[in-house]
């Protein structure tokens, strides 16, 4: 007899929920968690932890700031952590996310408020496989100053191109906190990328992305180098010479065959300091 009341209970009460969701069509349902590519290849969780440490220790991250890799078993997942200050990031921090930036296991962690950067760009991107969004001090004044950011020494060679600037007024209106917090301010971002390794965010920082890891650390770090010697040239009051079209892409070609020797120097100090 219990049972049988119970049943009907729990039949009532379902239809009950059936009924309330057909009179408020505006509330969605809870959305199901993506389900999970597998697990990744730990040597690149092993790899993304130590990216987050090299860009703290090269000055490009501090308390803020976010690095991601594609999963290694699926291009439309990502890995990146927790909402977390980089240089405390560990291998348990690492979730898993699909392209509209969903958690797959979140597991009641905090996320990251500008998560649909990274995902954005890996869908308008399929070249992409990492992508590090900073606030690195000394390529803000480029972002809001008018001045294009140039390649000033062969290091900085990949800025050869023009580097686009961000205008999140153009995509949110002029009373934004400045945020990248949605998918649509997150495809206008990418948008602004364009093909490109590297676009500033006016009055908040830049997003660098690259075809591995150490390329998009690689450029990270030396954008930030590049925009304080550029501005150090300027300051000195003469004519600037930047590298020309040509020069640019012959040292960028050559130096992508050395992007191993500053990513395990890099890497083995970051380490070593935790």
């Amino acid at each position: 007899m219990k049972r049988d009341l119970l049943k009907i209970f729990r039949g009532v009460c379902l239809w009950l929920g059936v009924l309330g969701a057909a009179l408020l069509p505006g509330e969605a349902p809870a959305q199901a968690a993506p389900a999970s590519a597998g697990p990744a290849d730990p040597k690149l969780i092993e790899d993304l932890v130590a990216a987050n440490l090299i860009l703290v220790d090269q000055g490009v991250l501090d308390g803020y700031g976010h690095v991601s890799v594609r999963h290694d078993k699926d291009l439309n997942r990502y890995l990146m952590s927790r909402s977390l200050a980089p240089e405390l990031v560990t291998a348990v921090d690492i979730l898993e996310y699909d392209l509209d930036s969903n958690a797959v296991d979140p597991r009641g962690r905090s996320l990251f408020i500008e998560r649909n950067i990274h995902g954005e760009i890996y869908k308008a991107r399929p070249d992409v496989k990492a992508v590090v969004h900073n606030h690195s001090p000394s390529v803000i004044p480029f972002g809001a100053a008018g001045v294009p950011l140039r390649p000033l020494y062969h290091m900085s060679a990949f800025l050869r191109d023009r580097v686009p600037v961000f205008e999140i007024r153009s995509a949110g209106g002029d009373g934004t906190d400045m945020l990248v917090r949605t998918p649509s301010l997150g495809h206008a971002l990418a948008k602004a990328l364009g093909a490109g390794p590297v676009a500033l965010m006016r009055g908040h920082g830049a997003v660098v992305v690259g075809p591995s890891l150490p390329h998009a650390v690689f450029r990270s770090v030396y954008t930030e180098i590049n925009a304080r010697l550029q501005g150090q040239a300027m300051a000195l009051g003469g004519k600037v010479i930047y590298l020309n079209p040509n020069e640019a892409q012959h040292a960028e070609a050559s130096l992508d065959g050395t992007l191993a020797r500053p990513w395990e120097l890099w890497k083995k100090k970051a380490l070593t300091k935790r």
